[in-house]
């Protein structure tokens, strides 16, 4: 079995910043990339970001410029810089990681439980 778990969010002022740390444990072969994806309330989830095992990235034009995507592929970790936060990112932000687990030749998509990230003065 694979687990995502998220930390880092909370409730910050507009123009602060916060730094979401993703953590994938279990039977674990290799992670072809990782990423970010938010949900605010009445509205679909969308990608924020994510980063490929070689580094590559990609963002939401909505975060470009404020949010950094960083991983850590010996500690399978992922994290999510967030500067310049504004009251449209709060959301549940929830990581995810494509996993290829040990003694399998398949690809699957695992989730954390999600983290709420509220701005607001």
């Amino acid at each position: 079995q694979v687990q995502l778990v998220e930390s880092g969010g909370g409730l910050v002022q507009p123009g602060g910043s916060l730094r979401l740390s993703c953590v994938a444990s279990g039977s674990i072969f290799s992670i072809s990339n990782m990423g970010w994806y938010r949900q605010a309330a009445g509205k679909q989830r969308e990608l924020v970001a994510l980063i490929i095992s070689g580094g590559s990235t990609n963002y939401a034009d909505s975060v470009k410029g404020r949010f950094t995507i960083s991983a850590d592929n010996a500690k399978n970790t992922s994290y999510l810089q967030m500067n310049s936060l504004k009251p449209e990112d709060t959301a549940v932000y929830y990581c995810y990681a494509n996993v290829m687990p040990r003694r399998s030749g398949n690809r699957y998509i695992y989730w954390g439980q999600g983290t709420q990230v509220t701005v607001s003065s």
